[in-house]
């Protein structure tokens, strides 16, 4: 599939490319998301470069993971990046950072909300799954205010550098955003 661009109120979404490993290697010299995120610490030049040359555009070429690059319209700075993974028909995983200084603005709250609704009416997701190791309240805030359902805790489920670690687990249906399903959808009673 060839990258999509995405527009919200206040950002543009793109593929990060190329042009964009210096902004993301500066965004993820942040201990913060080396912290939360299971990127590599320290995070390396690189890296970098291996991300925005061959993991986003291999994604977006084979259909498995979609990385959008969420921007300033006005001077086209980082401020956020998202990817959505698909892990079988109808169901994708959600991930997302913040650049330091442009947190506490929503935009990585507006940015995940456009490529959900994306996803479910571009992609046929009727699923998408967000997780953060436990413990990673301001992840988990993004995903309340997106309108994720939180659904628990999950035991020994991330994998950060070689250590096996808790995570909570939600979960985002079109049906939460008034959207319709791809397939039929059965809550369980009561």
């Amino acid at each position: 599939m060839d990258p999509v661009t995405l527009t919200t109120g206040r950002l543009l979404l793109r593929a990060v490319g190329p042009r964009d490993t210096e902004a993301v290697y500066a965004a993820c010299q942040d201990p913060a998301i080396q912290r939360w995120t299971t990127i590599p610490s320290p995070y390396l030049r690189e890296h970098a470069r291996g991300f925005t040359e061959r993991t986003v555009p291999d994604g977006w070429a084979d259909g498995s993971m979609f990385t959008f690059g969420a921007f300033l319209p006005a001077g086209g700075e980082l401020v956020a990046a998202l990817s959505l993974t698909r892990h079988s028909p109808g169901a994708g995983e959600i991930g997302f950072w913040g650049v330091r200084e442009h947190r506490g603005r929503g935009y990585v709250t507006e940015a995940a909300l456009a490529v959900c609704r994306w996803a479910f009416t571009r992609l046929a997701i009727d699923r998408v799954e967000w997780r953060a190791e436990a413990g990673n309240t301001a992840s988990r805030a993004v995903a309340r205010r997106a309108g994720f359902v939180l659904e628990g805790t999950l035991r020994s489920a991330i994998d950060n550098k070689g250590v096996r670690r808790d995570c909570w687990v939600g979960s985002l249906l079109p049906s939460d955003l008034g959207l319709p399903s791809t397939a039929p959808y059965v809550p369980a009673p009561g």
